[in-house]
């Protein structure tokens, strides 16, 4: 059925192409030497993925969302379903296949430290087909968020969006071996932003600043890395800005904080914050999130992430 472009125009702000997946969040006593042992305290079953994740954050801080891919039939499949239904974010253009399956992650959270360690589950689901329907769908959004776990997916979608002259974000966390492709990628964003290992990679460079200040000249009018506790830092105006981040007491596990980092800075930039406040209220949704086991679980709202950020003031 062929869709209405003036309906489609007001459905959704974002719309989410990249991983998705079911996390099995373990809390452990401590993580184990190989071919040793530990015993699990608690396991927590979440939806999971950098671009799903982000999606769902934006989703609770008040954007109209919706997430595009391939899935199976299986159960795991219909878990990752229930929890983007839970959140808000339409999966009408998400087609379940025969030849798919539901992917699943295990993270390893470390109590002591509120570090993880992640197993995730390898894709191989095939590409999406890009029938006219949900090409027009992408047109249709303000921003198309991806990732580059499936680079044939993350190509094209930015391709039909910069067509359609939709804003495109892209978190830089999953590499290619052909670095080429991971540039190509890369210089289609109009915001990228980043975790610490991409840039180095990506750019050549030896330092983040090195880094961040080359690929600005790729094409993409922002361009961050998230520094885990070092807050992040960004090129604003052509210089090198750090972005302080928002302390909370005690970190129970960072899981999926920088994808909430991501899904939060596109809430703010559709609210109409420049970068800098963007930047600042997605370090404070990430934190929030930190304070529960899982990436999911402690994604806050906007009321929550504002009276957060009002406490430091």
């Amino acid at each position: 059925m062929e869709c209405d472009t003036e309906v489609m125009e007001k459905r959704f702000q974002l719309i989410g192409v990249g991983h998705s997946c079911l996390d099995q969040v373990c809390t452990i006593e401590h993580y184990p030497v190989e071919d040793d042992s530990t015993h699990i305290s608690s396991i927590s079953v979440q939806g999971g993925g950098a671009v799903a994740t982000a999606c769902v954050a934006a989703s609770r801080l008040g954007v109209s969302t919706a997430f595009i891919g391939n899935i199976g039939h299986d159960m795991v499949s219909d878990t990752i379903l229930k929890h983007f239904a839970v959140d808000g974010v339409n999966t009408d253009f998400v087609v379940r296949r025969d030849d798919c399956f539901g992917l699943q992650s295990f993270v390893m959270v470390n109590p002591a430290t509120g570090s993880r360690t992640k197993f995730p589950q390898w894709d191989t689901n095939p590409a999406i087909e890009w029938t006219e329907d949900v090409v027009k769908q992408i047109g249709s959004a303000h921003v198309l968020h991806l990732d580059g776990t499936n680079w044939t997916n993350a190509f094209q979608a930015a391709t039909f969006a910069k067509k359609a002259g939709v804003l495109v974000s892209l978190d830089g966390c999953s590499m290619q071996t052909d670095n080429e492709l991971n540039k190509r990628l890369a210089s289609l964003a109009d915001v990228l932003i980043m975790n610490h290992k991409y840039p180095l990679r990506v750019s050549g460079k030896e330092t983040i600043e090195e880094a961040l200040l080359e690929m600005a000249t790729w094409g993409p009018k922002l361009v961050a890395a998230t520094l885990g506790p070092a807050g992040s830092k960004a090129i604003i105006d052509e210089k090198v800005v750090h972005i302080e981040p928002y302390r909370i007491d005690s970190v129970v596990d960072s899981t999926g904080a920088g994808d909430v980092f991501h899904g939060a800075f596109i809430a703010g930039h559709l609210d109409g914050m420049d970068y800098r406040e963007a930047l600042r209220f997605a370090s404070a949704a990430a934190a929030l999130k930190c304070k529960e086991a899982g990436g999911r679980k402690g994604i806050p709202t906007k009321s929550q992430t504002h009276a957060f950020m009002n406490e430091f003031c």
